[in-house]
């Protein structure tokens, strides 16, 4: 295992500001494979991964879980890691993957992800990640899609959703590897570094969108629609904030009540128009003029 060839897959939108010091710290791992992902960048993301060596791939902006399938699909190695242009993995950071694939006898393992203390919400996020996410071992329901390293037949197997782009890319993918019953996987105990921006309208951004990635995963699974309400009515504005303060990480909590609320009123708004949404006019067929 420790010397089984890692595809890393890198996917990228307007990321100019901070793809070059990822790039240059997934080199440092020594991987076999490199490849960039542009999901339509209008910056200089492209020529920054270009100069710096990187295999660039334009998907056209197909979406974030298109272009993690179209980067898996390219790539030649037995396994496929996504690290994304916000993570700063250590020089061992792959190979720590591998020997938490092999320890806990996983085909995806995730990494604990490490937020860089840049002011109060990346402290809060990060404390965020020790209550809920550096426990390293197998996991039932679903990990994070990146930092994370796969089989590449669970990718070829299983695939994301290839088709809508509003889709979310995690909970998707593992809704369907759960689905098959085939696959393990879990956290390890490696941990990779996130930089992410520190001020708090970066973070109500980040929360929209993924309230509105939610909102398309109970829309296109009804069946998984009560894990993820549970998730979001009890989770979030319950459960973790009681285990954040009984942890002594208080901006924890904060963090998961203000996550979950955003995402939540997001969920709860376009579930109501999509009630009320009137379904689009069928086309008829016929020859085009």
């Amino acid at each position: 295992m420790k010397n089984t060839p890692v595809s890393v897959v890198l996917c990228a939108r307007n990321e100019a500001d901070r793809i070059e010091k990822s790039i240059r710290a997934i080199q440092a791992c020594q991987p076999d494979e490199l490849i960039v992902v542009d999901g339509g960048s209008t910056d200089d993301t492209v020529a920054i991964a270009e100069r710096l060596g990187a295999r660039v791939i334009r998907s056209g902006g197909k979406g974030l879980a298109p272009d993690r399938q179209l980067g898996a699909d390219h790539a030649t190695c037995d396994l496929v890691a996504y690290i994304d242009a916000d993570h700063r993995p250590t020089p061992d950071a792959i190979n720590g993957l591998r020997r938490d694939m092999e320890e806990f006898g996983l085909d995806v393992v995730q990494a604990g992800v490490g937020i860089e203390n840049n002011g109060f919400w990346n402290r809060a996020e990060h404390d965020a990640m020790v209550v809920f996410q550096h426990k390293p071992g197998p996991r039932s329901q679903m990990i994070g899609v990146a930092p994370t390293l796969y089989r590449r037949e669970v990718l070829q197997a299983v695939r994301f959703d290839e088709v809508n782009k509003d889709q979310s890319d995690d909970a998707d993918l593992f809704k369907r590897i759960v689905d098959t019953g085939l696959y393990t996987f879990g956290v390890g105990r490696t941990v990779v570094p996130q930089e992410h921006h520190s001020d708090f309208s970066e973070y109500v951004g980040k929360f929209r969108w993924y309230g509105r990635r939610d909102a398309e995963f109970i829309r296109t699974h009804p069946d998984r629609a009560h894990s993820m309400l549970f998730h979001l009515f009890v989770r979030y504005p319950i459960w973790r904030p009681i285990k954040a303060v009984a942890m002594g990480k208080p901006r924890a909590a904060i963090y998961f009540w203000v996550c979950g609320g955003i995402r939540l009123g997001i969920v709860i708004r376009k579930t109501i128009s999509n009630l009320f949404s009137s379904p689009s006019p069928k086309t008829e067929t016929g020859d085009v003029t």
